[in-house]
């Protein structure tokens, strides 16, 4: 086994104080022989980790294919100083790899204790959004304006570890060496990608709100997180544009007229040169021949009104266009976002996230 250290400048790019506490983050990332848990080597594992108040970058490289079983337990008795596991796709890939390789050797890795923070996983949701050409390291690291020496995929270097232990030329090894490090290098540096989903999925503040031409809604909402650059999409429900802490949202107003339901429409008489429902109780007096039995179709009243749409059940009564259409409308009014609950409840529908579970549900 040959162990590599370097001299290592932490960028402060991102808070990590979101991950965990400084001292107990590890970075992470693995060179394999191939794909295949059972049949491929762990041939190098890198590190880059905070102690003695600076930061450093580790190598454990297997020199021989039997220094895989050194290289694994020495990452493994290393971690153990760790609580947060920080990776890019690790999850899926190195994680589950090197405990496999673990279990080949008679090792045990329990991770069970570790938080996981993986980069890839986080970023996923986001990929449309940012317009990113692949979900690769390298080309995380290209949309933030990040460059690398190194120019191989983890694959196309698994020849020349191969070619490494026959012809032990130290281009070769200096080739390994590199695209790991670089990877290890590049992870800190990629931290700020993290601050799209954190954006996200945060809590907004509401700091305006107005009606352009009657036919949009204008909302300004402000975020504790700040991106590194500016997006900006629209969907069904609207336009968007992030910028800095702020979140501004674009939505259309339908100004005319639409119809609450009721459930219960038995209950109800159908009046029938108003077009409206009442209750029977009302409608007994009514004369029978300017009314007849309410259906689930005619079981409602109607109201003029400017209206936005919202999401399922959150304010009522609500409205809809004609019975079973399932977009549902309510009558616009500043305090509608007056509720904290309901804004978070609103701009989590807008942003097609899950609700958050309140305190006490």
């Amino acid at each position: 086994m040959i162990t590599k250290e370097h001299d290592f400048t932490f960028l402060d790019t991102y808070p990590l104080k979101r991950l965990g506490p400084v001292e107990k983050l590890l970075f992470f990332d693995i060179e394999t022989t191939g794909f295949s848990r059972g049949n491929s080597l762990v041939y190098l594992i890198g590190c880059v980790f905070f102690r003695n108040h600076s930061w450093h970058l580790t190598q454990w490289f297997a020199d021989t294919p039997k220094a895989e079983q050194q290289i694994l337990e020495t990452f493994v008795g290393f971690a153990e100083d760790f609580s947060v596991l920080i990776h890019f796709n690790g999850d899926r890939f190195d994680i589950p790899f090197l405990q496999k390789r673990c279990e080949v050797h008679g090792l045990s890795w329990d991770v069970s204790p570790f938080s996981s923070v993986d980069i890839y996983k986080r970023i996923q949701p986001c990929r449309k959004l940012l317009g990113l050409e692949s979900l690769r390291q390298k080309s995380v690291e290209s949309f933030l304006g990040i460059s690398r020496q190194d120019t191989y995929s983890g694959g196309e270097l698994i020849q020349v570890y191969n070619d490494y232990l026959t012809t032990r030329e130290d281009a070769l090894y200096d080739m390994l060496m590199l695209h790991n490090r670089e990877d290890l290098e590049g992870m800190p540096l990629i931290l700020p990608i993290l601050s799209y989903p954190d954006f996200l999925e945060g809590d907004f503040t509401l700091e305006g709100q107005r009606l352009l031409n009657e036919t949009t809604l204008d909302l300004t909402l402000k975020s504790p997180f700040c991106l590194p650059g500016d997006i900006g999409w629209h969907t069904s429900k609207g336009h968007f544009k992030a910028h800095g802490h702020m979140l501004f949202a674009l939505l259309p107003v339908f100004e005319g007229t639409l119809k609450h339901f009721y459930p219960d429409y038995k209950d109800y008489y159908y009046l029938i040169y108003e077009d409206m429902a009442v209750h029977k109780s009302v409608g007994e007096y009514v004369d029978k021949t300017a009314r007849k039995k309410a259906t689930a179709k005619t079981c409602y009243t109607r109201q003029a009104s400017r209206f936005i749409l919202q999401p399922e059940n959150l304010w009522s009564p609500f409205f809809q266009k004609e019975y079973r259409d399932p977009r549902q409308y309510i009558p616009y009014s500043p305090q509608l976002f007056e509720d904290p609950q309901n804004l978070e409840a609103y701009v989590s529908w807008l942003l097609e996230r899950p609700v958050k579970a309140q305190d006490g549900r």
